[in-house]
């Protein structure tokens, strides 16, 4: 199958730190190029991808304010829907911006919602384009558009065996994301405090959460407990998810998705959270780490967090969030935009939970991990 895969321009892809969705863009694109599809990617000039590359500026934007992003995505756009006739289908991640473009084409257009649809921008595009073939990320998200056209709910995925595992982490718990009061650093800090274990804050700090960061983040960092690492870049994330006890964050926002909660499974390392937005229905209580929106019991969890199995949480993520299950899904999507609702591939079904230990084994033995070699 021809497909185009349209990624925003304003990081690489695959994203050097932060940035959610141009590292889904990645794992798609290369997962479909490994099973044989001819595919296009759309991306800035510095992105890396085994696809053939499309660049309609030489560097990402990363949210530089002097440049106009919309300009560049509907430039992008122009050039895409162009060449529409040269692809089977076209797969955008711009949101409503590809709307009026693939209302037009002949060719069908497949447009994954990745951000929040409670926005005003978002309630008064979406309804506009009711044939439009939408694709949610989770089905939490759909609940302030529940009318939309959805053709199918798509869990991202990663590739579960590119992430370390370390069956002995450390002696900390890890936070991992933007420094935004919806994420909730505060309160992670607090409950770290509260158990009496370290915690290691990784995060991006964008100029307009300054005040907030300066106001009532970095007052809590001169604790012994509490070390701020600023940013990292993607191996860095890695480690430093893989060694912790637990990922802790206490979201406080209808998140659409959270990567960092399948990225911290690929690891094997559990998740402590709140049960709001999709986490509840990416997440498994008991299974896969600990929710609750009690701070108490987020502290008990915090303590008692090694009782998780770190390889089932690992198992979890292969059968349910690994890039071949992502795959199928979406090759699924595009028959059916092409109107062949047949499935391509045989093993379009979650893996088999038998099979599962079998296959963390032959991956740890062809060498995506060895904690012993760390």
């Amino acid at each position: 199958m021809r497909i185009a895969q349209i990624a925003p321009l304003q990081v690489a892809v695959p994203p050097h730190g932060y940035g959610g969705t141009e590292r889904v863009v990645y794992e798609l694109t290369e997962a479909l190029v490994q099973l044989g599809h001819e595919v296009t990617l759309f991306a800035s000039g510095d992105s890396h991808t085994s696809a053939r590359l499309v660049a309609t500026l030489e560097r990402a934007i990363n949210f530089d304010p002097v440049m106009d992003a919309t300009a560049y995505h509907i430039g992008m756009l122009e050039d895409v829907y162009g060449d529409a006739e040269r692809f089977d289908v076209i797969h955008s991640h711009l949101d409503y911006l590809t709307l009026p473009f693939a209302r037009r084409s002949a060719t069908p257009t497949v447009l994954t919602l990745h951000g929040d649809l409670t926005t005003l921008n978002a309630q008064r595009a979406y309804p506009r384009y009711p044939t439009a073939n939408y694709v949610s990320i989770s089905n939490a998200q759909r609940a302030s558009l529940p009318d939309l056209r959805y053709v199918a709910t798509i869990h991202h995925g990663v590739d579960v065996a590119s992430f370390p595992f370390v069956a002995e982490p450390g002696e900390y718990l890890a936070f991992v994301g933007r420094m935004s009061p919806e994420k909730r650093p505060d309160v992670a800090i607090e409950i770290a405090l509260r158990a009496g274990i370290p915690l290691k804050l990784a995060a991006k700090v964008d100029h307009h959460e300054m005040p907030y960061f300066d106001g009532v983040i970095r007052p809590l960092l001169n604790h012994p407990l509490i070390e701020w690492l600023g940013e990292v870049d993607e191996a860095a994330k890695r480690d430093l998810m893989a060694h912790a006890l637990a990922l802790l964050m206490p979201i406080g926002w209808h998140e659409p998705f959270g990567m960092v909660f399948i990225e911290a499974l690929a690891c094997g390392t559990p998740v402590l959270t709140c049960p709001t937005g999709a986490a509840p229905e990416l997440l498994e209580d008991g299974v896969t780490g600990y929710s609750s929106m009690d701070k108490e019991t987020l502290v008990a969890a915090a303590r008692n967090v090694s009782r998780i199995s770190r390889r089932g949480c690992r198992a979890y993520a292969l059968q349910r969030f690994d890039t071949r299950v992502m795959a199928a899904k979406y090759l699924h999507v595009y028959q059916q935009a092409l109107g062949n609702e047949r499935l391509l591939l045989p093993w379009a079904r979650e893996l088999p939970v038998a099979d599962l230990d079998d296959i963390i084994d032959a991956n740890e033995a062809n060498g995506a991990y060895d904690a012993h070699h760390h």
